[in-house]
């Protein structure tokens, strides 16, 4: 089978779900006409490596490396080898457990005399408490996790030292100034790895005989494995064209000046994929001129030369299609658990369709972001219904309904309208996010996000600390984060904070004082995940365009003629962060599991810290200091509850008689009713027909038209009357 372009994702980016890029082309390729195959190395060379073939392949080439080399081993390695018998006989019955396809084999893994265990079960006892609120499956998964880290060890100590599950050789991509570390390890014999990944490649390329082979590089640890697999296609397929692009030469590559490059790719193409791929199969069948490419960098009379034919537009996100997975085997990919972190969990396990709600960012201020950059600074959303008519399209393609929208800050009115729409077709789906944490985000939004199947959302805390956050150009304070992370939680969201230290400027005080902010959020519930991670100056950020702006100096001007994004830096006026990292990880990890909030911060550290200044009960008191809430005119009113049933009745008090109604309604856990006069029941009824979440919503004003239009008495009086706040808490929403 002959086709126009072969979409790779070189090893290794995720175990348990393909990442989308390809298969974002592919969908867009389907509009053109063009005819497009993919396929995820990755998970083909970890399913090849975890058989009971590969790993014999693996112990075979481990004891002749032994022989041959007189090489001594580590205890842990000598006892894996040891138990090779062991390791053969439960690896494919491992593998199709955490495919999904043998759930039965979790109790015999949870019975802990299945696996064979080397050291990375060392680290169970201290776990052991972390599982009380796991079931057997989960624990079952991480015990295998635990078993593939164990071979994994083995193979960087004996077979492939660049070897890693989620990467492979990630540090030589990462910020490679210079491309003489790669271009040499490109020229040393192949790894076992490399093996298996040629091997793989080589069928691949038979089975569809591509013009063009376009890689897709999100990350460092993609990069060697994408070189590796275009240098064997130069050298034995001449006559296919090599593409790259994706994120990290996105972020990277934008300087590129090393011709060595070249000698492996044909095109690197920059930013949005979709009109650069288009451009370049045109002129790959010789229907375009090599000067109107888009956006893309070639070998020109032996230099780098950049093209960006402005002529040629980019394409809507109207325009680009539905994601199309074609091609991927869907069935075969690995649920792991490697940490019990909870965010980091769901990026591990389960199967996500990946879309995007819009491109770019709303907000696009943050100073560390790469906000001059065009996936970032260019936005645009995806109408809500589009949106959902693609989740139907990729849940009757993939037979699977949970999303992961992979937005840099889904916007909070567009979350709205696809809840809303989700609601409207009466789809089952789960889904999650990445949000900044937005006022908007009211208690009734949550509760509507939540209803429509979102079940988790994560968002940039980054430094608790409000003089930080105005310098991060954030737009949040960290009282507003906290009613925020309050109302998604009682919603029933998950939320996972990004933490940042290191900040420029940020002092040792600021670093505690943030810490014990994250403490108090954890101790209230309000947080249940969160990550710290150290600052990096970045060459696109404001925060690296101008850095005397935020009183660091850059260590070197030079610009590399490789990779040039991170950026080293002196930051005098700032603590030593490094040394605080051990111990902000440490506390959180205890935090998320709900312990240790009585510690003195002090214990978390092995050098002297100052004493916090933040009171004990901020984040407490931040929560019962509600923002004056007004409900605006404009703000669309749901019912998002069951029909109810209307019981007319006459109340006798004092010798009068009062017409009265009672609306009984039943909720999936339980039922309940409310008594109101017998115009106002009848009125009441009809308007929650009108306005149930199958329907269009209505404003607040003409709910108040509709109900004074009826000859009632005043309006404001009965809707926050007794049985309008009932009905609130049961499902009637001000959005």
């Amino acid at each position: 089978m002959s086709t126009d372009v072969l979409l790779i994702t070189p090893p290794f980016t995720q175990l348990n779900t393909p990442y989308p890029a390809t298969a974002y082309l592919k969908g867009f390729l389907n509009t053109k006409g063009i005819a497009a195959a993919q396929s995820d190395l990755g998970i083909d060379v970890i399913l090849k490596l975890f058989s009971k073939e590969g790993l014999t392949q693996l112990f075979n080439r481990v004891e002749e490396h032994l022989t041959t080399n007189n090489q001594q081993l580590s205890t842990n390695s000598e006892r894996i080898l040891a138990l090779k018998n062991e390791y053969l006989k439960t690896i494919d019955p491992v593998i199709l457990f955490l495919q999904g396809k043998n759930p039965t084999l979790a109790h015999l893994i949870c019975s802990e005399e299945f696996l064979p265990e080397a050291s990375r079960f060392a680290q169970l006892e201290e776990l052991d408490w972390a599982f009380g609120s796991m079931g057997t499956q989960d624990k079952a998964k991480h015990l295998a996790t635990l078993y593939l880290e164990d071979i994994s060890d083995l193979i960087v100590e004996c077979a492939d030292p660049h070897f890693g599950f989620s990467r492979y050789a990630e540090r030589l991509g990462r910020s490679a100034n210079s491309f003489d570390e790669l271009y040499e390890s490109l020229q040393q014999p192949y790894t076992f790895i490399d093996e298996i990944l040629i091997d793989l490649l080589d069928e691949l390329l038979f089975n569809t005989d591509p013009k063009l082979v376009g890689f897709s590089v999100p990350f460092p640890g993609n990069l060697y494995a994408a070189f590796r697999s275009a240098q064997y296609i130069k050298e034995h397929f001449p006559h296919m064209k090599t593409a790259m692009g994706g994120g990290f030469p996105n972020t990277e590559l934008r300087s590129l000046s090393d011709p060595r490059v070249m000698e492996f790719f044909d095109y690197i193409m920059l930013d949005d994929g979709e009109a650069p791929i288009e451009c370049i199969i045109e002129q790959v069948n010789g229907k375009r001129d090599i000067s109107q490419l888009k956006r893309t960098f070639i070998l020109k009379d032996g230099e780098v030369k950049y093209i960006d034919n402005s002529g040629c537009r980019d394409y809507k996100q109207s325009e680009v299609g539905t994601p199309d997975y074609t091609g991927l085997p869907l069935d075969k990919y690995i649920s792991v658990i490697e940490v019990v972190n909870p965010m980091h969990r769901m990026w591990s396990d389960g199967r996500w369709n990946k879309l995007t709600m819009a491109h770019g960012c709303y907000w696009g201020k943050c100073t560390f972001c790469d906000i001059s950059l065009d996936y970032i600074k260019v936005y645009e959303p995806v109408a809500a219904k589009l949106l959902v008519d693609r989740m139907e399209e990729l849940i009757a393609q993939t037979g699977q309904n949970g999303f992961h929208f992979v937005d840099e800050a889904a916007p909070p009115a567009l979350m709205r309208e696809v809840a809303l729409e989700i609601l409207r077709r009466n789809l089952t789906v789960s889904w999650w996010t990445n949000i900044r944490f937005e006022k908007s985000f009211t208690a009734d939004l949550c509760r509507l996000l939540k209803l429509s199947g979102c079940i988790a959302v994560s968002g940039g805390l980054e430094v608790a600390s409000d003089r930080l956050l105005e310098l991060i150009q954030k737009g949040v304070t960290v009282a507003q984060v906290a009613r925020v992370t309050r109302n998604f939680t009682e919603a029933g969201i998950m939320v996972h904070a990004y933490l940042m230290y290191g900040f420029p400027t940020q002092t040792a005080q600021e670093t505690i004082d943030s810490l014990e902010m994250v403490r108090q959020m954890f101790e209230l519930g309000i947080l249940q995940s969160g990550f710290w991670h150290q600052f990096a100056m970045t060459a696109h950020s404001p925060v690296g365009i101008e850095p005397d702006k935020f009183g660091v100096v850059k260590d070197s001007d030079i610009v590399g003629t490789f990779a040039n994004n991170d950026i080293m830096f002196t930051d005098n006026t700032g603590a030593n962060h490094d040394k605080f990292s051990f111990g902000l990880k440490k506390s959180l990890f205890n935090f998320m599991h709900g312990i240790c909030f009585d510690y003195p911060l002090q214990d978390w550290f092995e050098f002297k810290i100052p004493r916090t200044k933040v009171p004990h009960d901020y984040i407490h008191n931040a929560l019962l200091d509600e923002d004056n809430f007004s409900i605006k005119p404009t703000a669309k009113i749901v019912w998002t509850g069951t029909k109810p049933v209307v019981e007319l009745f006459t109340k006798n008090k004092k010798g009068r008689s009062f017409p009265m109604a009672t609306l009984a309604f039943h909720s999936k856990r339980d039922s309940f009713s409310v008594q109101v006069g017998e115009e106002q029941g009848q009125w009441l009824a009809a308007l929650l027909g009108k306005i149930s979440a199958t329907e269009k919503p209505l404003t607040f004003a003409k709910v108040k038209e509709d109900y004074e239009a009826a000859g009632l008495e005043e309006f404001e009086p009965f809707w926050y009357s007794k049985p309008v706040n009932t009905l609130r808490e049961y499902g009637l929403l001000v959005l």
